[in-house]
């Protein structure tokens, strides 16, 4: 290969990508218990996570092995008295979420798919 020329983009596979989630529940009724909720949110937006509903934020992961050090950055941050599950799940089953909103239904994974772009970050 020429030193000029673009190594090729590896393939990205459906059942090797990942979505990582955090569903967390964290006490918020003291001002320091809201503060460290708010900075829990924070270090998962800044970690690259998107709000999918209330307490519940995921992430894309170009593998498994990626998502590992997503999943330390959030026991890290995790407040002494929050709890947090971490679940991921393949590209391909994320494709398949559906959204019910009111009466219209839409797939999820369909307005999600931007691994080409998120891949380049």
């Amino acid at each position: 290969m020429s030193p000029f020329m673009t190594p090729p983009i590896p393939e990205l596979s459906s059942i090797k990508i990942v979505w990582l989630f955090a569903m967390f529940d964290l006490p918020s009724v003291t001002q320091e218990e809201k503060k460290a909720y708010l900075d829990f949110r924070k270090e998962l937006i800044a970690d690259g996570f998107m709000m999918m509903q209330f307490s519940v934020y995921a992430r894309f992961c170009p593998s498994r092995e990626h998502s590992r050090k997503h999943i330390e950055r959030i026991r890290r941050a995790l407040p002494p008295e929050g709890h947090v599950r971490v679940l991921w799940i393949t590209d391909k089953q994320f494709s398949e979420i559906q959204v019910f909103d009111g009466r219209r239904r839409r797939q999820e994974g369909k307005i999600a798919m931007q691994k080409e772009q998120l891949l380049l970050f």
